[in-house]
């Protein structure tokens, strides 16, 4: 996102302002929502643009083979612009690592979305790893002070039925030995 002249002079001003209080004007009270307006807009009209940009590439993945130069290139454009390639991505140039820009993009995508999964994890066992404020954590049943399987509100489930082990004669019935064929003289008597 790019501010004009005017649009980092209100800026310079509302930092000011923000670092030192200090009343304001009218007019710099204006200035500083239409450039919050024009900020919004922007940001809507990107996530505008990200959509369309993604519904494309799945045109284009769609369509491939086909289609290969014009996915490549969407693809490489939504990376730069912060995409992180889904598993149809992944799945699509494999497909395509026949052709030498593909086996290239594949393997940019491939560390791409190793590291998203990666940050993802840390995110969740970081989430995991410190409770809230305030939030109390339960208690660890195999540490002392902690609660006794006699303390668990949940019923127990039933034990399974005992069942005698089967033999394998029983699993494996003895085979049959096939009867001989009669001898020629037999069955030409028959």
């Amino acid at each position: 996102m790019a501010f004009s002249a005017d649009e980092l002079r209100v800026l310079r001003r509302a930092l000011a302002v923000a670092l030192h209080p200090a009343p304001l004007q009218d007019e710099d009270v204006r200035d500083a929502l239409r450039l919050a307006e024009s900020v919004d807009e922007a940001a809507r009209e990107a996530g505008r643009l990200r959509a369309f940009l993604l519904d494309d590439l799945a045109r284009y993945r769609q369509a491939l083979p086909g289609s290969l130069s014009g996915y490549l290139e969407l693809l490489q454009d939504a990376l730069a612009a912060g995409y992180e390639p889904a598993a149809d991505d992944l799945a699509a140039l494999r497909a395509l690592r026949g052709n030498p820009a593909a086996a290239e993009l594949l393997a940019r995508c491939q560390v791409l979305a190793e590291r998203s999964v990666r940050a993802r994890l840390a995110r969740i066992s970081q989430a995991t790893a410190t409770p809230a404020p305030g939030v109390s954590r339960a208690r660890l049943l195999a540490l002392p002070g902690g609660r006794t399987a006699a303390d668990d509100p949940r019923p127990k489930p039933p034990a399974p039925a005992e069942r005698p082990v089967p033999k394998p004669s029983e699993v494996f019935p003895p085979r049959r030995r096939p009867v001989p064929p009669p001898p020629p003289e037999e069955r030409a008597a028959g």
